[in-house]
């Protein structure tokens, strides 16, 4: 079974932010591979099905960004699955232009809470992840502040621009593999 796991803030209040892009990106693919609604299991919201002659479960924590971590911790016990190769964390990063992709095996948090939380559960941060730009802070502004507001109009239509190509690429690398993945989706 592959997971992927949203990074997100639940509510009204985030649906629209930088930091909610990792749930925008599940979204895009529920709908694209036609699994059903999200539906609220612990503490997460989950949906299904079968990719690439994959079982797949999308992931969305609603523990909020600084605990993401427990949203992940009632899949690790799951009969096969390991982290390093079954795992697929979805973020926004700041540190990239919006609509920029990164796809990697594994790598720091890079301030990134959620990933903090997920490093913190594991013990390590060998685990895939893929971060999607969603444009650098001005010079002046406060990062927290930056993640929690919306995108201007322009990032916004290059991050659903990106959005589009994301379950093809997952689907590459639940078929061949993190390499192939990567040269197909990174920029």
């Amino acid at each position: 079974m592959k997971i992927v796991m949203g990074l997100g803030n639940p509510g009204p209040r985030y649906d629209d932010t930088r930091h909610n892009v990792g749930w925008w990106a599940l979204d895009r693919m529920a709908h694209d591979w036609e699994f059903g609604p999200f539906e609220q299991e612990g503490p997460a919201l989950v949906t299904g099905g079968v990719v690439a002659s994959q079982e797949v479960l999308l992931v969305k924590p609603t523990t909020y960004m600084n605990r993401s971590g427990m949203a992940l911790r009632p899949h690790l016990g799951r009969e096969g699955f390991s982290v390093s190769r079954d795992l697929m964390v979805v973020l926004d990063d700041a540190t990239r232009p919006a609509g920029r992709v990164r796809l990697r095996p594994g790598g720091s948090a890079g301030g990134h809470n959620g990933l903090k939380s997920i490093e913190a559960l594991l013990g390590h941060r060998d685990y895939p992840r893929l971060r999607i730009g969603v444009g650098r802070p001005p010079p002046d502004a406060d990062l927290v502040s930056w993640v929690l507001s919306p995108m201007a109009a322009e990032d916004e239509d290059r991050v659903l621009g990106v959005l589009a190509e994301l379950p093809g690429a997952l689907e590459l690398w639940m078929d061949e593999g993190m390499e192939s993945a990567m040269n197909r989706i990174n920029r």
